[in-house]
Order: structure tokens, then C-alpha cells, then sequence
């Protein structure tokens, strides 16, 4: 068995239960966010292995040498922040400023290195393509690409050389693009399923809460009204007094049940067993029940929403009314349900307005809207109120319950 957030039960095969335990987990080959971001550093500094690679292949001075040692960790630091998520929230003119700097450091050299320093054209493409928008981007990186041409040209290398060097410079750019947003966007779903968990926390709060005031609310009410009873019943009729002790020890036996249940997870209510049950209470507060009772085969999730709602109805007459005649119909009719509660006793003024007087009918609101059911209470001048509701007697199989999969994918967290 398993429960649903509404608290109805359902049956499960032999091997789901860990499965709906465990929700969908992340697949074994994502990265972590801080290993997206090793991998993307590691890139880059693979990128400038080359550089120095062609360096060390043509005598320099040792000036030109630390100068380019030095231009390339400049370029460096300036593609990691350019790879991080805040440049792309940045101002425009601090984007202007850092890419206008990788530009100058990607071109001036060039000047002395000729074809050698090519390679770092590459960081230059990505870094377009990361903070300029749209088409802007494409047509900046495309741009960079095509000047990759010049070099090789100017030192009079073949043609080939020419083209190698433009392809590599924007397979660069591409590389260090697709890095840098796979890196942001594993942290995106890093966030993604620490939120989930966290709403998953949170719908399981409610739904606790929720089954303990639908739950307790009726028992605690009936046992109360049952003790003032007893209190009356002692001195004149004790034989009576020691039958309504029977009927609040059975009451207490069932709350603590209850809260066990609720605790599990696993509650299953029946709507016409609440139907005796409210008729029963309702007979020793000495209000006249009138009821009439239509019904057929009923799914268990709306035979449990229905029977919480009966239950929140009868809580709150008992609590708020000095009705003296309720009226209750449960009738099924072309595939709906619908269960209407009305009493009198009402004082059309009243409002609670203590900070502890609940929320039962948003609760059961909830309940309804999950099994495609709605809630409609009314208020009479003349001290009636009539609480119905109305909801499928049958669900579609197979339509999942959003509640249910946050708390599933949620639970594995």
C-alpha cells in the first residue's frame, strides 16, 4: 500500500515500492556542478597547452616569452569569469571593458607571434558567443573565425594552414561555449532538485497537518461531546453513562490509530461508515439526522476525500452551531457524487476569528481539487448553512497526481 497526498491508499506491486520511494534519481554520468566546472577549467588550460606548445617550437627572448606567459593567464582568468553565470548578468559596460581586453590580448601579440598565437582566437570566439546576444553573438564568433585566415596568410603558409587555423579557432569557440553552459546548467538542476526537496518537505507538512486536523478535529470534538454527555448522564442514568464511556474509550482507541496512520502515510476512509458514525454523534448532541443515502460503487480517493469532507462538516457544526435539525444527502447520480450537509443553529454574524480556528474547508478544497471535484458552501439569513460537494465517482486511470510526484521525485533527495 501507499498513500496518496489527498490520503487515499492504493495497492503496490512487489519491486514499486522502492521505486516510489526512491523517485527518479539523476542519471550516474551527470557531474556534479563543481566537477562541470573542473571539467571546463581542465579544457582550457588544454587549449593553452597548445599555445605554448607552438611557442616552444620557434626561438623567442626571454621577454617575449614571459610576455606571452603572462597574456595567456590573462586570457585565462578573463575566460573563466567570462564562463561564469554572473558575467552574463553584468552591466554592458563591464562586458564591454573584459571582452575589449581578451580582444586586445587575442590580437596584439599576434604581431610578434604570427601563426603561434592563433590558438587563443579560440577563447575569444566562446566568449562572444557567451555574452553577446542573439545573432550579435554568432556574427562577432563567425568574425573572429574569418580573421583566423590573416596569419597564415600574411606568413605565406599554405592555404591548408590558413584553413586549419580558422576551424580550429571556431571548433575552440564552440567547445568552450557548450563547457561553460553545460557547467551553468548543471548547476541550474542542482537547484532545480534542492527545490524540489525542499516543496517535497513542504507538501508533506501540509498533508500531515491536513490529515491531523480532518482526523483529530472529528475525534476530539466527539469525545468532548461525548464527555458532557457523560457528565450529565452520571448522577441519573449510570448504566447509560458507562455505555457512552465505551463508545469515547472506542473513540480514543481509533484517534490514536489514526495518528499512527497519518504518521505511515497509509489512511483509507470510508464515506458510508462515516455516514453511521456522523449519525450516531449527531443523535447524542440531540440533533434530529435526516438523511438520505444513494449510493453505489465509489473509488476508494473519492470515497476517502468525500468521507473527510462529511467529517470536517459534522466537526464543524458540532463546533459552531447549536443546530438542532441536519440534513445530510449522499446520492450518486450519472457518475457524480455529490454530498450535501446542512444545519440550522447558525448565528449569521459569527466569524471566527481566533488565530487557531483552522482550516478545514481550504483543506478539504485541496482534497476535492485533486480528484476533479469542487466545494460550495451557503449561508442562510435565517441561521442555515449548507456545505455540499461534488466529485466523480470514478477516476481515469493513469493520471498522475501532482503532489504525489513532487513528493516522490522529492523523497530521494
Amino acid at each position: 500500500m501507499r498513500s496518496r497526498d489527498d490520503g487515499s491508499t492504493e495497492n503496490v506491486r512487489p519491486g514499486e515500492k522502492d521505486e516510489v520511494t526512491r523517485g527518479p534519481t539523476t542519471p550516474p554520468d551527470l557531474p556534479a556542478p563543481q566537477l562541470a566546472r573542473v571539467i571546463l577549467t581542465i579544457a582550457l588550460l588544454g587549449y593553452l597547452s597548445v599555445t605554448i606548445i607552438n611557442l616552444a617550437g620557434v626561438d623567442h627572448s626571454a621577454f617575449s616569452l614571459t610576455a606571452s606567459l603572462t597574456g595567456m593567464l590573462l586570457i585565462f582568468l578573463l575566460q573563466l569569469r567570462h564562463s561564469s553565470p554572473r558575467a552574463r548578468r553584468a552591466p554592458t559596460w563591464q562586458k564591454s571593458v573584459t571582452l575589449g581586453a581578451q580582444a586586445l590580448l587575442t590580437y596584439l601579440p599576434i604581431a610578434a607571434f604570427q601563426s603561434q598565437w592563433g590558438a587563443m582566437a579560440g577563447f575569444l570566439a566562446g566568449s562572444l558567443l557567451l555574452l553577446l546576444p542573439g545573432r550579435r553573438a554568432w556574427f562577432a564568433y563567425g568574425a573572429v573565425g574569418i580573421s583566423m585566415l590573416i596569419p597564415p596568410i600574411v606568413d605565406r603558409l599554405p592555404l591548408r594552414e590558413a584553413f586549419y587555423l580558422c576551424q580550429s579557432t571556431l571548433l575552440t569557440g564552440l567547445v568552450v561555449y557548450g563547457l561553460s553552459r553545460m557547467a551553468e546548467l548543471v548547476r541550474a538542476l542542482h537547484d532545480t532538485r534542492v527545490e524540489l526537496t525542499r516543496m517535497a518537505v513542504t507538501q508533506e507538512r501540509l498533508r500531515f497537518a491536513r490529515d491531523l486536523h480532518d482526523l483529530l478535529g472529528y475525534s476530539l470534538s466527539a469525545i468532548t461531546l461525548k464527555s458532557e454527555l457523560i457528565h450529565r448522564l452520571v448522577p441519573t442514568h449510570p448504566r447509560r453513562a458507562m455505555d457512552e464511556i465505551s463508545e469515547v474509550l472506542a473513540i480514543s482507541r481509533q484517534s490514536l490509530a489514526d495518528v499512527r496512520t497519518v504518521a505511515s502515510g497509509l489512511r483509507g476512509l470510508s464515506l458510508e461508515q462515516e455516514l453511521g458514525s456522523a449519525q450516531s454523534l449527531l443523535s447524542a448532541a440531540d440533533v434530529r439526522v435526516r438523511a438520505t443515502i444513494r449510493l453505489g460503487k465509489i473509488s476508494q480517493q473519492v470515497d476517502t476525500v468525500l468521507a473527510a469532507v462529511l467529517r470536517e462538516a459534522i466537526t464543524n457544526l458540532l463546533r459552531h452551531s447549536r443546530a438542532c435539525v441536519c440534513d445530510i444527502e449522499a446520492v450518486q447520480e450519472g457518475g457524480l457524487v455529490r454530498l450535501s450537509v446542512s444545519n440550522d443553529g447558525v448565528d449569521p454574524a459569527y466569524r471566527d476569528s481566533s488565530p487557531h480556528s483552522g482550516s478545514g474547508l481550504g483543506n478539504l478544497e485541496t482534497r476535492l481539487r485533486a480528484v476533479s471535484g469542487r466545494l460550495s458552501v451557503a449561508r442562510g439569513a435565517d441561521g442555515t448553512f449548507q456545505l455540499t460537494a461534488e466529485a466523480p465517482a470514478h477516476l481515469i486511470r493513469g493520471v498522475p497526481d501532482v503532489d504525489d510526484d513532487i513528493y516522490a521525485r522529492g523523497s530521494a533527495a
